[in-house]
């Protein structure tokens, strides 16, 4: 999500809908000499591009899909639509793997850079275009001796090593569905994906390395799998090196497998429709959703993206920070880039290992172009402090990118200013889980940038801003986000429950069925830029005013003395809702009583009196996950003073929740 960076006028507009404040005034021009060099040279380009694809999307469609696509069977008809079900390019067939591998070979791109791979500990590895397909070629064979082909779903387990990419690659080569399950994930949350989807398959690794310490996978599986019926198999990558357990006929170490296998496979080919991957993702019920993408549709909206958001060109050394157990690490490490020739960068390990600048060594180090991180990592940047940036050049850098969580105008300043130099573009993207690929962002070297904004739609991307019953709001006026009309990379549905991806996604508005409702609260300013202003059950209805949480801890993040802000809501009968705000301070600070009535002034003036905070509670750091997200479940539970519930598995630093219970 996104949110209003700049807090200093309340909007007058009705209760149904989200109060929100006057937008971020500053405008960053694209300079000449990017514009320039840049895949899409004019905002004239950009409208007459967009125009076409949502006004004539069968003809924008057909004419991307048939430039950008190796297919194998052309297909028949661009789009089958029946909400809330969307098949595209029907009757074609292609593999996805081909169109990341295959197709580069015979070509320059063969002997460059495919990944260049960095341990936590500092080993390096370079992987060519030409050797990657030989490592994907020899699994699939490996897949194909274990029974393991199209349909069947393999569970991927494995820390931000190459394995995890060749993996992906091979299950997507021989028709398999995987699931990628996130690193820090539980032997409990393990056995639930897995069990769900009935994997056959899990492949994982002995440990992986994090802040200097390993961490356990292997074992984690070991707990899991014996309430796991479905997986016959479970291959082994040795990582770390340390002692571990196998089980005899069920485990089978990756580089035994791997070895003396042929180095050549024929990738099938398979329907336009056919599943590519499922993605569990968090549901407001606690049972995760699996969120289920296609094959053609998925790869074109993730190639498209990634040529024209990162303005991709052959000489980019591009690096992701986030894991590949999230859409991010799907669509921009993976699929998106491998499909357009790109050299990425892995990296396996925490920011901060061992020293607080180890992103910038590496990007000096390794001439890295394009950065595209999250909010909470530039924050964490911002904490640990410039001297740590103003160590390395970081003159090899020629555009940045946010994901993942709203980018304060703060935060944008500092890594436009400290980061770029001034000269980088910033692309600060807003997309989901479901859409599969970025939905709003701006094209550099066309978009002008206000900081906080999304700026404008990408192509093929029908949304609007409207009230509960469905009606466009004017511009200015907070109200939901919308998708109107499906688009080639959204979700097909939600593994195994058709009838909660309907409910989810497609029936907050009984006259739009076909509408897909994202969940975001958002604004449309005068130009037309989008600000998201926080997801929906994230707004807080405070004597009468619906309050995007973002909002207020846009205004804290703002305050001098603040690193990072959370609000939660907590029930109170005489507002309806009061608001709780988690606080932690930049390094130096001292917390006191006089301080928290400063922070709670200071949201009222950048505000409003009725947006101040009810509390405000200080701590050291904030819950958060290994990917860097505010637990905000945890925060809610704390600020009614009940006791912490459910899956905390993911949780970095579990003393983060002990001092904030005894916060008062």
């Amino acid at each position: 999500m996104r949110k209003t960076p700049t807090l200093d006028q309340h909007l007058n507009v009705s209760d149904k809908n989200i109060t929100s404040v006057s937008r971020e005034k500053r405008v960053f021009k694209p300079t000449a000499e990017f514009q320039r060099q840049a895949n899409l040279g004019s905002m004239a380009a950009y409208k007459k591009l967009h125009a076409e694809s949502v006004n004539a999307p069968e003809t924008f469609w057909k004419r991307m899909a048939t430039e950008h696509i190796v297919w194998r069977k052309p297909f028949k008809k661009v789009l089958q639509w029946k909400a809330p079900q969307a098949k595209w390019f029907v009757g074609g067939a292609l593999n996805v793997s081909e169109n990341c591998l295959d197709r580069h070979l015979g070509t320059a791109r063969e002997n460059k850079a495919a990944i260049i791979f960095e341990g936590e500990p500092g080993d390096v590895r370079t992987i060519t275009y030409k050797q990657l397909h030989l490592h994907v070629c020899r699994l699939a064979h490996v897949f194909e001796n274990l029974g393991v082909g199209k349909g069947d779903r393999v569970a991927i387990y494995l820390p931000m090593i190459p394995e995890a990419m060749i993996a992906m690659l091979a299950c997507a080569r021989v028709g398999a569905i995987h699931t990628v399950i996130f690193g820090g994930f539980s032997p409990e949350a393990v056995k639930d994906r897995i069990n769900d989807c009935q994997a056959k398959l899990v492949i994982t690794a002995d440990g992986g390395w994090r802040r200097g310490k390993i961490i356990e996978l292997k074992s984690a599986v070991d707990k899991a799998l014996p309430a796991c019926p479905s997986v016959q198999a479970c291959l082994v990558v040795k990582r770390t090196a340390h002692e571990i357990k196998m089980t005899e006929g069920r485990d089978i170490w990756w580089h035994d497998a791997w070895k003396g296998g042929p180095n050549f496979h024929k990738a099938k080919a398979f329907d336009s429709e056919h599943p590519l991957f499922i993605l569990y993702t968090s549901g407001s019920t606690g049972k995760p959703k699996g969120v289920l993408h296609s094959s053609a549709g998925y790869l074109l909206g993730a190639k498209l993206s990634s040529h024209y958001i990162f303005d991709l060109k052959e000489t980019d050394r591009y690096f992701c920070s986030a894991d590949i157990g999230w859409i991010t690490g799907h669509s921009y490490v993976v699929y998106g880039l491998l499909s357009n020739g790109s050299t990425v960068f892995l990296y396996e390990g925490a920011p901060n290992q061992p020293e607080p600048d180890r992103f910038w060594e590496m990007i000096d180090r390794h001439s890295l172009t394009i950065l595209y991180t999250a909010p909470t990592a530039i924050r964490a940047f911002m904490r640990w402090g410039d001297n740590y940036v103003l160590k390395h050049r970081l003159d090899s850098l020629r555009l940045l990118g946010s994901v993942g969580e709203p980018i304060s105008a703060e935060a944008w300043q500092w890594y436009h200013k400290m980061i770029g130099k001034g000269r980088c573009p910033i692309v600060d993207t807003w997309w989901q889980t479901e859409t599969g690929s970025i939905m709003i962002a701006p094209i550099p070297g066309v978009t002008p940038c206000k900081p906080g904004s999304a700026t404008l739609p990408f192509f093929g991307v029908s949304i609007k801003v409207v009230d509960e019953s469905g009606k466009e709001v004017p511009r200015g006026t907070g109200g939901k986000l919308v998708i109107t009309k499906p688009w080639p990379s959204m979700l097909r549905t939600l593994w195994n429950d058709a009838p909660r991806f309907k409910q989810a996604y497609f029936s907050e508005f009984p006259k739009h069925p076909d509408w897909y409702f994202t969940g975001d609260g958002a604004q449309q300013d005068k130009d037309g830029y989008f600000w998201i202003v926080g997801r929906i059950d994230d707004v807080l209805n405070i004597s009468g005013h619906r309050i995007g949480t973002a909002e207020v801890e846009s205004a804290l993040g703002s305050h001098p003395a603040v690193a990072e802000a959370a609000a939660v809501g907590k029930p109170d009968e005489l507002k309806g809702q009061a608001l709780v705000v988690f606080v932690s301070l930049k390094n130096g600070i001292q917390a006191t009583d006089e301080l928290k009535e400063q922070l709670r002034a200071y949201v009222g003036k950048e505000i409003g009196s009725f947006a101040k905070p009810d509390q405000i509670r200080i701590a050291a750091a904030l819950p958060k996950t290994r990917s860097g997200k505010i637990m905000r479940r945890i925060l809610k539970q704390i600020a009614v003073g009940g006791e912490v519930k459910g899956d905390t598995s993911t949780l970095e630093d579990f003393s983060v929740i002990a001092a904030l219970q005894s916060e008062d």
